[in-house]
């Protein structure tokens, strides 16, 4: 199983994505402080380095520093709330493989955590399955029985989302959370609208409403 560690000392913001990371099958660790960021991505027991910029102790960008001047090819996707470029072109320059603004889609970050492991690490996976609807991850690709279906970057998002949980009740609150964001509006009904959106396109009969609890994919 791919281990990520996510270096963020905002408990609601490490709290989201090592929620979510979990639940797509990665295991995970948390450093709140960038000494023991760096600590810990240097004992080698670690695939990818979610690293906010903002860490006490030791920013993001000396945590980089520090660990490429150790020689370290760990991939590093840096979180921040500067979005002026030329902060992005230090992180990048500095050894950072991507650079991600907050706030953020969980979504989107899922998507370049798997773009961004190593290729052998056989727990990415790139094509999922379930009683004919099949998903390619990397062309973002939707069959549905061999026939092709047109999804919008959302509505994928959403059906990879239950196809990596089918069988189990997802809520209205996980669904905003891991495809829409932390910082969505959680009174919101877009959910409710994009499984509306998905059973037209996938077929009405494939998910379940559970009356209080939320949809599964059957």
């Amino acid at each position: 199983m791919p281990s990520i560690l996510i270096a963020d000392d905002e408990a609601r913001i490490s709290g989201f994505i090592d929620k979510g990371l979990r639940a797509a099958g990665f295991a995970t660790s948390v450093a709140k402080t960038g000494p023991s960021a760096l600590s810990l991505a240097l004992t080698g027991e670690f695939d990818l380095l979610v690293l906010d910029v903002n860490l006490p102790g030791m920013d993001g960008f000396e945590v980089l520093e520090q660990l490429r001047g150790s020689g370290s090819r760990l991939p590093v996707i840096m979180l921040t709330a500067r979005v002026e470029l030329h902060d992005t072109i230090a992180g990048l320059e500095g050894g950072a493989d991507d650079y991600l603004g907050k706030p953020f889609r969980f979504d989107e970050l899922l998507a370049r955590i798997r773009l961004r492991m190593r290729t052998d690490e056989p727990a990415v996976v790139l094509e999922m399955a379930h009683k004919g609807l099949t998903l390619d991850i990397r062309t973002r690709r939707a069959l549905v029985d061999g026939r092709a279906v047109e999804l919008s970057a959302r509505e994928f998002a959403l059906a990879e989302e239950l196809i990596r949980n089918a069988g189990q009740v997802l809520s209205r609150e996980q669904l905003l959370s891991r495809v829409w964001g932390y910082d969505f509006d959680p009174g919101s009904n877009v959910a409710d609208v994009y499984v509306g959106y998905l059973r037209q396109k996938l077929g009405s009969h494939r998910i379940e409403t559970v009356r209080g609890a939320g949809y599964r994919l059957i």
